[in-house]
Protein backbone atom coordinates (compact mmCIF):
# COMPACT_ATOMS: atom_id res chain seq x y z
CA UNK A 1 0.00 0.00 0.00
CA UNK A 2 1.66 3.26 -1.13
CA UNK A 3 2.05 5.82 1.68
CA UNK A 4 -0.15 8.85 1.88
CA UNK A 5 1.69 12.57 2.06
CA UNK A 6 0.27 15.34 3.34
CA UNK A 7 1.62 19.05 3.64
CA UNK A 8 0.96 22.14 6.33
CA UNK A 9 -1.60 25.21 4.95
CA UNK A 10 -0.50 27.84 7.12
CA UNK A 11 -3.87 29.44 5.40
CA UNK A 12 -5.92 26.99 7.01
CA UNK A 13 -3.73 26.24 9.79
CA UNK A 14 -4.24 22.39 8.66
CA UNK A 15 -3.00 19.44 6.88
CA UNK A 16 -3.70 18.26 3.20
CA UNK A 17 -3.34 16.02 1.41
CA UNK A 18 -0.93 15.75 -1.19
CA UNK A 19 -2.69 14.69 -4.48
CA UNK A 20 0.24 13.98 -7.49
CA UNK A 21 -1.02 15.39 -10.77
CA UNK A 22 -1.28 13.26 -13.52
CA UNK A 23 1.04 14.34 -15.97
CA UNK A 24 3.53 14.16 -13.12
CA UNK A 25 2.82 10.60 -12.44
CA UNK A 26 3.50 10.05 -16.41
CA UNK A 27 6.33 11.64 -16.46
CA UNK A 28 8.03 9.57 -13.63
CA UNK A 29 6.87 6.14 -15.43
CA UNK A 30 8.36 7.77 -18.87
CA UNK A 31 11.58 8.25 -16.64
CA UNK A 32 11.48 5.12 -15.36
CA UNK A 33 11.18 3.49 -18.72
CA UNK A 34 13.78 5.20 -20.26
CA UNK A 35 16.11 4.02 -17.70
CA UNK A 36 15.06 0.77 -17.59
CA UNK A 37 15.26 0.83 -20.98
CA UNK A 38 18.92 1.70 -21.09
CA UNK A 39 20.27 -0.19 -18.55
CA UNK A 40 18.96 -2.80 -20.43
CA UNK A 41 20.68 -2.09 -23.53
CA UNK A 42 23.73 -1.66 -21.89
CA UNK A 43 23.09 -5.17 -19.93
CA UNK A 44 22.65 -7.16 -23.47
CA UNK A 45 25.22 -4.83 -25.13
CA UNK A 46 27.91 -5.77 -22.77
CA UNK A 47 26.50 -9.74 -22.20
CA UNK A 48 26.75 -10.15 -25.71
CA UNK A 49 30.09 -8.82 -26.19
CA UNK A 50 31.72 -10.60 -22.86
CA UNK A 51 28.95 -13.60 -22.63
CA UNK A 52 28.34 -16.11 -24.56
CA UNK A 53 25.03 -17.73 -25.48
CA UNK A 54 24.21 -21.33 -25.43
CA UNK A 55 23.81 -20.97 -29.02
CA UNK A 56 26.55 -19.15 -29.99
CA UNK A 57 28.62 -21.48 -28.07
CA UNK A 58 27.52 -24.45 -29.91
CA UNK A 59 28.48 -22.05 -33.34
CA UNK A 60 31.60 -21.42 -32.30
CA UNK A 61 32.64 -25.00 -31.42
CA UNK A 62 31.15 -26.02 -35.13
CA UNK A 63 33.04 -23.78 -36.49
CA UNK A 64 36.03 -24.53 -34.95
CA UNK A 65 35.25 -27.86 -35.91
CA UNK A 66 34.75 -27.24 -39.79
CA UNK A 67 38.34 -25.16 -39.12
CA UNK A 68 39.90 -28.10 -37.78
CA UNK A 69 38.32 -30.29 -41.04
CA UNK A 70 39.52 -28.13 -43.69
CA UNK A 71 43.01 -28.38 -41.88
CA UNK A 72 42.81 -31.91 -41.68
CA UNK A 73 41.69 -31.82 -45.59
CA UNK A 74 44.45 -29.87 -46.50
CA UNK A 75 46.94 -31.96 -44.70
CA UNK A 76 45.87 -35.13 -46.67
CA UNK A 77 45.91 -32.67 -50.25
CA UNK A 78 49.37 -32.44 -49.47
CA UNK A 79 50.23 -36.35 -48.79
CA UNK A 80 47.82 -36.96 -51.64
CA UNK A 81 49.93 -34.32 -53.84
CA UNK A 82 53.09 -35.63 -53.14
CA UNK A 83 52.24 -39.03 -53.95
CA UNK A 84 50.88 -37.91 -57.53
CA UNK A 85 53.60 -35.90 -57.91
CA UNK A 86 56.03 -39.22 -57.43
CA UNK A 87 53.64 -40.97 -59.74
CA UNK A 88 54.01 -38.42 -62.31
CA UNK A 89 58.12 -38.32 -62.10
CA UNK A 90 58.00 -42.34 -62.35
CA UNK A 91 55.52 -42.55 -64.82
CA UNK A 92 57.96 -40.09 -67.17
CA UNK A 93 61.35 -40.74 -66.32
CA UNK A 94 61.02 -44.33 -66.42
CA UNK A 95 57.46 -45.97 -67.59
CA UNK A 96 57.41 -43.50 -70.67
CA UNK A 97 60.82 -43.53 -71.58
CA UNK A 98 60.82 -47.52 -71.62
CA UNK A 99 57.39 -47.66 -73.71
CA UNK A 100 59.47 -44.52 -75.78
CA UNK A 101 56.13 -42.33 -74.82
CA UNK A 102 56.50 -38.37 -75.25
CA UNK A 103 56.42 -37.19 -71.55
CA UNK A 104 53.55 -35.37 -70.43
CA UNK A 105 54.48 -31.39 -69.41
CA UNK A 106 54.10 -30.48 -66.19
CA UNK A 107 52.02 -27.21 -67.76
CA UNK A 108 49.88 -29.79 -68.54
CA UNK A 109 49.61 -31.93 -65.75
CA UNK A 110 49.48 -29.00 -63.14
CA UNK A 111 47.20 -26.36 -65.18
CA UNK A 112 44.11 -24.52 -63.28
CA UNK A 113 40.78 -23.63 -64.54
CA UNK A 114 40.78 -20.38 -65.89
CA UNK A 115 37.52 -18.81 -67.29
CA UNK A 116 34.56 -17.39 -64.75
CA UNK A 117 35.03 -17.75 -60.96
CA UNK A 118 34.14 -21.19 -60.12
CA UNK A 119 34.50 -19.94 -56.25
CA UNK A 120 31.95 -16.90 -56.43
CA UNK A 121 29.51 -18.82 -54.54
CA UNK A 122 31.92 -19.26 -51.75
CA UNK A 123 32.47 -15.49 -50.97
CA UNK A 124 31.00 -13.16 -48.42
CA UNK A 125 32.16 -16.20 -45.43
CA UNK A 126 34.15 -15.39 -42.24
CA UNK A 127 36.36 -18.75 -43.98
CA UNK A 128 35.91 -17.90 -47.28
CA UNK A 129 39.98 -17.35 -47.92
CA UNK A 130 40.16 -21.27 -46.67
CA UNK A 131 37.39 -22.27 -48.35
CA UNK A 132 38.31 -21.19 -51.66
CA UNK A 133 42.08 -22.30 -51.31
CA UNK A 134 40.67 -25.95 -50.31
CA UNK A 135 38.79 -26.15 -52.98
CA UNK A 136 41.05 -25.11 -55.48
CA UNK A 137 43.47 -27.34 -54.24
CA UNK A 138 41.34 -30.25 -54.39
CA UNK A 139 39.96 -29.24 -58.11
CA UNK A 140 43.53 -29.31 -59.52
CA UNK A 141 44.06 -32.61 -57.82
CA UNK A 142 41.18 -34.47 -59.07
CA UNK A 143 42.44 -32.80 -63.07
CA UNK A 144 45.76 -34.18 -62.16
CA UNK A 145 44.60 -37.43 -60.99
CA UNK A 146 42.45 -37.66 -64.22
CA UNK A 147 45.59 -36.94 -66.54
CA UNK A 148 47.54 -39.49 -64.36
CA UNK A 149 44.70 -41.97 -65.05
CA UNK A 150 44.81 -41.72 -68.88
CA UNK A 151 48.36 -41.62 -69.05
CA UNK A 152 48.58 -45.02 -66.93
CA UNK A 153 45.91 -46.46 -69.51
CA UNK A 154 47.91 -45.15 -72.06
CA UNK A 155 51.40 -47.45 -70.89
CA UNK A 156 49.22 -49.99 -69.83
CA UNK A 157 48.81 -50.26 -74.06
CA UNK A 158 51.82 -49.45 -74.16
CA UNK A 159 52.61 -52.33 -71.83
CA UNK A 160 50.60 -55.05 -73.46
CA UNK A 161 51.85 -54.04 -77.12
CA UNK A 162 55.33 -54.36 -75.58
CA UNK A 163 54.67 -57.70 -74.18
CA UNK A 164 53.63 -59.03 -77.77
CA UNK A 165 56.54 -57.31 -79.60
CA UNK A 166 58.96 -59.42 -77.13
CA UNK A 167 56.80 -62.24 -77.37
CA UNK A 168 56.96 -62.29 -81.16
CA UNK A 169 60.40 -61.26 -81.70
CA UNK A 170 62.74 -64.60 -82.60
CA UNK A 171 65.16 -64.83 -79.46
CA UNK A 172 66.24 -68.38 -79.10
CA UNK A 173 68.11 -70.92 -81.20
CA UNK A 174 66.29 -73.10 -83.50
CA UNK A 175 68.05 -76.07 -82.34
CA UNK A 176 68.73 -76.97 -78.95
CA UNK A 177 72.14 -77.69 -78.05
CA UNK A 178 71.74 -80.89 -76.71
CA UNK A 179 70.77 -81.60 -80.47
CA UNK A 180 73.43 -79.55 -81.79
CA UNK A 181 76.71 -81.15 -84.01
CA UNK A 182 78.38 -77.63 -84.36
CA UNK A 183 77.59 -74.46 -85.86
CA UNK A 184 78.35 -74.78 -89.08
CA UNK A 185 78.47 -71.91 -90.93
CA UNK A 186 77.18 -68.07 -90.28
CA UNK A 187 75.86 -65.36 -91.59
CA UNK A 188 78.21 -63.80 -94.05
CA UNK A 189 80.77 -64.01 -97.26
CA UNK A 190 81.22 -67.94 -97.44
CA UNK A 191 82.14 -70.40 -100.28
CA UNK A 192 79.86 -72.34 -101.94
CA UNK A 193 80.14 -76.24 -101.77
CA UNK A 194 79.21 -76.92 -105.15
CA UNK A 195 80.79 -74.37 -106.91
CA UNK A 196 83.68 -73.54 -104.45
CA UNK A 197 82.81 -69.51 -105.48
CA UNK A 198 82.44 -67.11 -102.20
CA UNK A 199 79.13 -65.61 -102.00
CA UNK A 200 76.86 -63.97 -99.63
CA UNK A 201 75.55 -66.70 -97.52
CA UNK A 202 72.06 -65.10 -95.81
CA UNK A 203 71.77 -67.13 -92.74
CA UNK A 204 72.71 -69.81 -89.96
CA UNK A 205 73.59 -73.19 -90.57
CA UNK A 206 73.19 -75.29 -87.13
CA UNK A 207 74.29 -79.07 -88.28
CA UNK A 208 72.46 -81.65 -86.19
CA UNK A 209 71.51 -85.78 -86.73
CA UNK A 210 68.45 -86.02 -89.32
CA UNK A 211 65.27 -85.75 -87.59
CA UNK A 212 66.27 -83.50 -84.84
CA UNK A 213 63.53 -80.91 -83.46
CA UNK A 214 63.14 -77.81 -84.83
CA UNK A 215 61.65 -74.76 -82.59
CA UNK A 216 59.92 -71.80 -83.37
CA UNK A 217 62.02 -68.95 -82.52
CA UNK A 218 59.07 -66.77 -81.53
CA UNK A 219 55.44 -66.22 -81.85
CA UNK A 220 53.56 -66.20 -85.07
CA UNK A 221 51.61 -67.51 -87.42
CA UNK A 222 53.13 -69.96 -90.52
CA UNK A 223 52.94 -68.37 -93.77
CA UNK A 224 54.76 -71.28 -95.49
CA UNK A 225 55.38 -75.04 -94.84
CA UNK A 226 56.25 -76.37 -98.31
CA UNK A 227 58.86 -77.22 -100.77
CA UNK A 228 58.50 -74.33 -103.57
CA UNK A 229 61.23 -72.00 -102.68
CA UNK A 230 64.38 -73.10 -104.92
CA UNK A 231 67.43 -74.24 -102.89
CA UNK A 232 65.90 -74.28 -99.49
CA UNK A 233 63.62 -77.70 -99.91
CA UNK A 234 60.77 -78.24 -97.42
CA UNK A 235 60.77 -75.00 -95.67
CA UNK A 236 58.84 -73.34 -93.11
CA UNK A 237 58.16 -69.48 -92.69
CA UNK A 238 56.68 -67.86 -89.83
CA UNK A 239 55.47 -64.09 -89.32
CA UNK A 240 55.82 -63.00 -86.05
CA UNK A 241 54.35 -59.41 -86.82
CA UNK A 242 56.20 -56.06 -86.50
CA UNK A 243 58.12 -56.88 -89.72
CA UNK A 244 59.82 -59.90 -88.43
CA UNK A 245 59.98 -63.18 -90.19
CA UNK A 246 62.04 -66.68 -89.56
CA UNK A 247 62.68 -69.13 -92.21
CA UNK A 248 63.54 -73.16 -91.49
CA UNK A 249 65.09 -75.09 -94.92
CA UNK A 250 66.09 -78.42 -95.89
CA UNK A 251 63.51 -79.78 -92.98
CA UNK A 252 63.13 -83.36 -93.26
CA UNK A 253 59.55 -82.96 -92.39
CA UNK A 254 56.65 -80.89 -90.73
CA UNK A 255 55.16 -80.40 -87.85
CA UNK A 256 52.89 -77.54 -88.32
CA UNK A 257 50.80 -76.58 -91.26
CA UNK A 258 49.93 -72.85 -93.18
CA UNK A 259 48.28 -70.36 -91.15
CA UNK A 260 48.98 -72.11 -87.76
CA UNK A 261 49.11 -70.20 -84.71
CA UNK A 262 52.47 -71.21 -83.09
CA UNK A 263 54.32 -69.66 -80.02
CA UNK A 264 58.30 -69.41 -79.29
CA UNK A 265 59.50 -73.14 -78.18
CA UNK A 266 56.82 -74.74 -80.32
CA UNK A 267 58.07 -78.09 -82.43
CA UNK A 268 57.78 -76.96 -86.00
CA UNK A 269 59.92 -79.20 -87.73
CA UNK A 270 62.51 -81.86 -87.79
CA UNK A 271 66.49 -81.45 -89.27
CA UNK A 272 66.73 -83.10 -92.94
CA UNK A 273 68.66 -82.37 -95.88
CA UNK A 274 66.35 -81.81 -98.99
CA UNK A 275 67.24 -79.22 -101.12
CA UNK A 276 70.35 -77.64 -101.85
CA UNK A 277 71.83 -79.25 -99.30
CA UNK A 278 75.26 -80.92 -98.51
CA UNK A 279 74.42 -82.50 -95.25
CA UNK A 280 71.69 -83.04 -92.56
CA UNK A 281 71.49 -79.40 -91.29
CA UNK A 282 68.98 -76.38 -89.94
CA UNK A 283 69.21 -73.17 -92.32
CA UNK A 284 68.20 -70.26 -90.32
CA UNK A 285 67.21 -66.78 -91.65
CA UNK A 286 65.79 -63.51 -89.84
CA UNK A 287 63.89 -60.92 -92.03
CA UNK A 288 62.95 -57.45 -91.05
CA UNK A 289 60.88 -56.04 -92.93
CA UNK A 290 61.91 -58.12 -96.19
CA UNK A 291 65.25 -57.26 -95.98
CA UNK A 292 67.46 -60.45 -94.26
CA UNK A 293 69.63 -59.41 -91.11
CA UNK A 294 72.23 -61.40 -88.96
CA UNK A 295 70.26 -63.56 -87.12
CA UNK A 296 73.40 -63.88 -84.28
CA UNK A 297 71.62 -60.62 -82.53
CA UNK A 298 68.37 -63.26 -81.51
CA UNK A 299 69.27 -65.66 -79.59
CA UNK A 300 69.78 -63.89 -76.48
CA UNK A 301 66.62 -66.04 -75.12
CA UNK A 302 68.02 -69.09 -75.18
CA UNK A 303 72.35 -68.93 -74.96
CA UNK A 304 73.91 -67.95 -71.93
CA UNK A 305 77.01 -65.06 -72.34
CA UNK A 306 79.55 -68.34 -72.85
CA UNK A 307 77.58 -70.28 -75.23
CA UNK A 308 76.47 -66.43 -77.17
CA UNK A 309 80.59 -65.98 -77.35
CA UNK A 310 81.37 -69.64 -78.40
CA UNK A 311 78.45 -69.79 -81.36
CA UNK A 312 79.74 -66.12 -82.38
CA UNK A 313 83.40 -66.81 -83.03
CA UNK A 314 82.49 -69.98 -84.95
CA UNK A 315 80.06 -67.42 -86.81
CA UNK A 316 82.49 -65.66 -87.80
CA UNK A 317 84.99 -68.03 -89.31
CA UNK A 318 84.64 -67.76 -93.23
CA UNK A 319 84.41 -71.06 -93.98
CA UNK A 320 82.19 -73.75 -96.23
CA UNK A 321 78.21 -72.95 -96.09
CA UNK A 322 76.45 -76.19 -96.13
CA UNK A 323 73.93 -75.29 -98.83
Amino acid sequence: MSKVKYYYDSDTLSYRKIERKKRTTFKYISIFLLAAAFFAFIFVFIGSQYIESPKERALKRELQNAQLQFELLNKKMEHAEAVLANIADRDNTIYRVYFEANPIPDEQRRAGFGGINRYKNLEGFDNSKLIIESNKRLDILQKQIVVQSKSLDEIAKLAEEKEKLLAAIPAIQPVSNEDLTRMASGYGMRSDPFTKVRKMHWGMDFTAPRGSPVYATGDGVVTRADSNSSGYGKHIRIDHGYGYVSLYAHLYKYNVRRNQKVKRGDLIGFVGSTGRSQAPHLHYEIFKDKRRINPINFYYGSLTAQEFNKLLEHASLENQSLD
